[in-house]
């Protein structure tokens, strides 16, 4: 009979070395934090009583440092109080500071002489940022929070994230933008905190724009993951990384997401670029852009009001400017720029009463006249307005001002219907460029979807989100040609093309950028490195990869040998590159040894990459 095998006897487990080596705290201290904390409860119980949801952030600031003294003062107890005043009309910034403060500071000594309050407004904080001072911005994020919205949670774990991206890319980083639902006065506790990170890439020569923005936001976004494992907030820190070629771009193409971008962020960094470009789109300056337009088509109602309460000489002015900036608001969002003042009645029929048939004459007559009645007070020609006179001009201001109102929905409207058209051809594009990477030359716009579900969501390279968005730009398209078009088609098919075309762009150059790869010769001589890159007829060759200043290029003949090289650039490079066809495999005949030879010497080394 075997005998058995007798069982280990369990050891007692040993403390972890965290256990083992923590510091125990002393009973006295002990107390005195549980003290701290009921306090501190009971301060923030009665501040939310008295001020609720206004209160952003409650939070316990490190203790002041100080000389030893002689006689011992008893410890204060720091408290940041941050109140959101965003929506605050009846009185001033400093009068609501100067009574919110002194509330909490009652408060305060109410609930315990000990604790030391300091408040700040959202907007107080908001305005350090857009003049570069971050000493405020660092202080809440130092504190430990009692009560927060989300707010608090934000600016610690990103001013965490902040210094390691700066750290990291020193001189490279434009500008550390919070924006989204935080900074909108919108977000909740489980908001996720959104910035944006504008990186510099002017001076890139090592690789392309692509890849480094690629590389860029895997180490940024491994940052965010980090900080706040660091930190324990659960929020996700969602880093969108730009390069300033980009926005820069996106600024000059009118993109909706950058001038929101703009409008609504608020810099937790800036090396000087963000706040001009905020500042010039509050002034109306970056064109076109809607923000602008809507500052000049408000200008109308604002100016109507205050004609009415001012003396009379000063009412022609007003009512010139209150008809005259909605009219050329109404031709740049036609699309044109706007014209000088004496011009603007001349285009205004020209365009809307001749080519569009969209407004009477006798609008345009309106104009003229206020046109004229300024130019002669202008140049002294007329002294003075009669009250008759200003009370006929004001009358058909206001009836000019809400005929051109109706005139922005109609051109609106036709807008954004033809604006269907455009994004459909946009989409179908670039549908048939992603298809032609895949192999397939030529498709009929009827075999799209299904040639898009099959090659490109079957096998799993788009999401399968991205077939819903199609389909819906593809339904609004038909309702356009039947005339049944709707406004909720048009925003939802809008909607889901942002991110549908985002996708399909990244992914050709991804694609592409693996394509070239294969087409790449790599050679080593001496302590240098080379590249010779093979496309459909022509060559181009890369004597040194670090400096990229010498490029010349050559064309393939049908033995496989290089031709007489010539110098290129590397904008004519990065042009062939983006219109080149790439073939499946490179295949390197024995002749171009011969080429490689005289270009890099006998002794070079050939790295072939497939």
């Amino acid at each position: 009979m075997a005998k058995k095998t007798p069982k280990p006897k369990k050891e007692k487990s040993k403390p972890s070395p965290s256990e083992s080596t923590a510091p125990k705290i002393p009973p006295e201290l002990e107390k005195k934090l549980k003290e701290i904390k009921t306090k501190l409860d009971k301060f923030k119980k009665k501040v939310l009583e008295k001020f609720g949801d206004y209160i952003v952030g409650i939070s316990l600031l490190p203790p002041e440092k100080k000389e030893e003294e002689k006689e011992a003062k008893p410890e204060k107890i720091h408290v940041l109080v941050l109140v959101d005043d965003t929506s605050s009309q009846k009185m001033s910034k400093e009068e609501l500071k100067e009574k919110f403060s002194a509330i909490i500071q009652k408060t305060a000594k109410e609930t315990d002489e000990k604790i030391s309050p300091q408040s700040l407004l959202l907007t107080e904080l908001w305005q350090n940022c857009y003049d570069g001072k971050y000493d405020l911005l660092r202080l809440v994020a130092l504190g430990a929070p009692i009560h927060d919205t989300g707010m608090l949670s934000a600016l610690k774990i990103t001013e965490l994230h902040k210094s390691m991206v700066l750290k990291k890319f020193e001189k490279y980083i434009v500008s550390y933008v919070l924006v989204g639902s935080l900074p909108r006065g919108k977000a909740t506790p489980t908001s996720d905190i959104d910035v944006w990170i504008i990186v510099d890439d002017t001076d890139v020569k090592k690789m392309t724009r692509a890849e480094l923005k690629d590389k860029l936001r895997a180490i940024i976004i491994g940052m965010a993951i980090e900080a706040g494992e660091i930190t324990g907030i659960k929020n996700k820190l969602s880093c969108q990384v730009h390069i300033l070629t980009d926005v820069w771009e996106s600024l000059k193409e009118a993109n909706p997401v950058v001038f929101t971008f703009l409008r609504d962020g608020v810099p937790l960094f800036d090396r000087g670029m963000f706040m001009p470009w905020k500042l010039m789109l509050k002034m109306g300056k970056i064109k076109p852009s809607r923000e602008a337009i809507d500052m000049f088509m408000s200008t109308g109602d604002q100016m109507l009001i205050r004609v009415k309460n001012r003396i009379k000489d000063m009412g022609m002015e007003d009512i010139y400017y209150a008809i005259l900036t909605p009219s050329q608001a109404a031709l740049m969002l036609y699309g044109l720029p706007p014209p000088i003042p004496t011009e603007t009645p001349e285009v205004m029929k020209r365009i809307f009463v001749d080519k569009e048939k969209l407004l009477e004459p006798e609008y345009v007559k309106i104009l003229e006249h206020n046109v004229e009645i300024r130019k002669k007070i202008e140049h002294g020609l007329k002294k003075e307005l009669t009250g008759k006179e200003l009370d006929e001009l004001l009358k058909n201001a206001e009836k000019y001002l809400k005929r051109i109102k109706r005139l922005f929905k109609q051109i609106e409207k036709g807008h954004e219907e033809e604006s269907i058209l455009k994004l459909y051809d946009e989409i179908v594009t670039i549908i048939r460029d992603v298809l032609r990477l895949e192999g397939i030359e030529k498709a009929q716009d009827e075999e799209l979807i299904k040639l898009f579900e099959d090659e490109l969501i079957a096998t799993g390279k788009v999401p399968a989100r991205y077939l819903r968005d199609l389909n819906e730009i593809v339904e609004a398209k038909r309702d356009y040609d039947k005339g049944k078009l709707t406004k909720e088609e048009i925003e939802k098919a809008r909607k889901g093309s942002s991110g549908l075309v985002k996708f399909l762009v990244e992914y050709m150059q991804r694609k592409r950028g693996r394509e070239l790869e294969r087409a790449k010769i790599k050679i080593k001589y001496g302590n240098k490195y080379g590249e010779i890159i093979l496309l459909d007829k022509i060559a181009f060759i890369i004597r040194d990869l670090e400096r990229k200043e010498e490029i010349l290029k050559a064309p393939i003949k049908p033995d496989g040998s290089l031709g007489t090289s010539e110098t290129s650039s590397l904008e004519e490079f990065e042009k062939e590159i983006a219109k080149a066809k790439f073939p499946p495999r490179v295949f390197i005949k024995e002749p171009i040894f011969e080429n490689i030879r005289e270009h890099f010497g006998k002794d070079a080394e050939i790295l072939v990459n497939f």
